[in-house]
């Protein structure tokens, strides 16, 4: 496909997406931007989480990481379903029973402004950061097909890209982003299927061929029992559970979705069928992943990229123009889908936990939408400054660094539910970031101490473990003295 067609086909999807954000911004009002009035249809919500689960490094890097790691992640996605389960019966009722807007009120509830705010503040930078990582690696894609053969400068496409999802989510929040995300995650999974009936077609393979071909292939195994390395089972497994719990259980932006359905008998049953879902489309990314690196030795095709390369490689360069734009328009969907979301999530945030809006006085919407545009533009600097590092090693990193920050919201969680002992507050911040030193620690020290040693997915539970110690110390301390 031309430039000029995938343009075309970009520029139709956006008025799509406008249109959506009119019909459902009539009679919208701050409560809407928040929490949809409490009436977003479950089934609706549980759909669109599964796009905002997914997001853009998920549509490009797991069908790329069949090749290291077969099946292997799957294994994590086995302990996501332990983790929702916890979310739907020991979360969910918290948060509706004390009818919070934003979840890390319940911090302040349990311990004090000091730990409240000290969440909000890290799930703020963590959203920033994932959020820009997600949408950096997506622009990268859009301005090398499409606006680079206009001679659009890379800044232009970033902002062009963030300006859309301002103008789809600047006035009815959360209320237009569980009907958007209900698209866009429609057109994600359609542009994977596709995909994968593109090459069962190609190859001249039927139903049967395929399964066996599947089953009898190296990269579809799944269970990594021996090792150290990071995708043993323990490790991917146990780091489902509590990756669950803490980006989705404890992330004000995928909460902020199940907070506004208006009962938690509803909210739970989205749990429920967005965990089935979850799996299900992973094992279908997996299967792709493998269809792919099999079409690309029986095809013979020359490909010296990076494995997150290898579905648009093929997509956009090896298969039919319907393939190539259900690729580009599931890409866009299933970055969008993630970073709407996460702009009305840090929005609500800094709103509600820092300026107090909801809580202590009502919205005021001029100021509501300044800090929405404030995020929107430290989103586009975020992205700028990724581009401007190119070095993948750094980026990562500072990927990985978002992540580390979920582990003391996990740790202050558990510490709040599972116990009744009181903390010093005032403290809370430096426990923390104690955590996250140690954390560090595990991180680069341990392969030092173990040979072949590879830390993975484990290091949320081990930050999170951390915090909870050092609360629990602290705890004692103050039942002395």
């Amino acid at each position: 496909m031309s430039p000029t067609q995938i343009l075309f086909i970009l520029v139709g999807y956006f008025i799509l997406l406008i249109v959506i954000s009119w019909i459902t911004s009539r009679d919208s009002d701050d409560a809407s931007f928040y929490t949809g009035n409490r009436k977003s249809p479950w089934f609706l919500v549980a759909f669109g989480m599964i796009g905002a689960s997914l997001s853009g490094v998920t549509f490009l890097s797991v069908p790329g990481w069949v090749a290291n790691s077969h099946f292997g992640y799957l294994q994590t996605v086995l302990g996501y379903m332990v983790g929702y389960i916890i979310i739907a019966q020991v979360l969910l009722p918290i948060y509706y029973k004390q009818n919070l807007t934003s979840i890390y009120t319940y911090l302040e509830n349990r311990f004090g402004v000091t730990s409240y705010k000290t969440g909000a503040a890290y799930f703020i930078l963590s959203r920033i950061i994932g959020a820009s990582f997600r949408l950096f690696l997506v622009a990268g894609v859009l301005h090398t097909f499409v606006f680079d053969p206009f001679h659009i400068p890379y800044w232009a496409t970033v902002a062009i890209t963030i300006t859309l999802i301002f103008l789809y989510t600047a006035k009815s929040g959360i209320k237009t982003v569980v009907y958007t995300d209900t698209l866009q995650t429609t057109f994600l999974i359609g542009a994977v299927i596709l995909t994968l009936i593109f090459i069962i077609t190609d190859l001249d393979w039927n139903v049967t061929s395929t399964w066996d071909h599947l089953v009898n292939n190296p990269n579809t195994q799944i269970f990594h029992i021996e090792g150290n390395g990071s995708n043993v089972f323990w490790k991917q497994f146990l780091g489902g559970v509590f990756i669950a719990l803490a980006m989705t259980g404890l992330d004000q932006d995928m909460m902020q979705k199940n907070l506004s359905i208006n009962t938690i008998q509803n909210a739970q049953k989205n749990i429920y069928i967005q965990m089935g879902l979850f799996l299900i489309i992973n094992l279908i990314f997996l299967c792709l992943g493998a269809l792919l690196y099999h079409y690309l030795d029986v095809k013979g095709l020359q490909f010296a990229g990076k494995s997150d390369q290898l579905f648009s490689f093929i997509a956009m360069k090896h298969a039919t123009p319907w393939v190539s734009m259900a690729f580009i328009i599931g890409l866009v969907a299933a970055a969008y889908s993630s970073a709407d979301s996460a702009l009305t999530a840090l929005t609500t945030s800094f709103c509600v936990d820092f300026l107090g809006y909801e809580r202590t006085k009502p919205t005021n919407t001029k100021n509501r939408r300044f800090v929405h545009i404030g995020f929107a533009l430290v989103l586009f600097a975020t992205i700028l400054l990724f581009n401007a590092l190119n070095n993948d090693a750094v980026i990562k990193e500072l990927f990985r660094a978002a992540g580390f920050t979920y582990g003391p919201l996990l740790g202050l969680f558990a510490f709040g539910i599972l116990t009744k002992n009181k903390i010093s507050d005032r403290y809370v911040i430096y426990i923390t970031l104690l955590s996250i030193v140690l954390t560090s620690l595990y991180f680069y020290g341990m392969p030092y101490l173990i040979d072949g040693f590879e830390a993975g997915f484990e290091l949320i539970i081990i930050n999170g473990l951390f915090t909870y110690l050092i609360l629990y110390l602290n705890s004692r301390w103050i039942k002395h003295h």
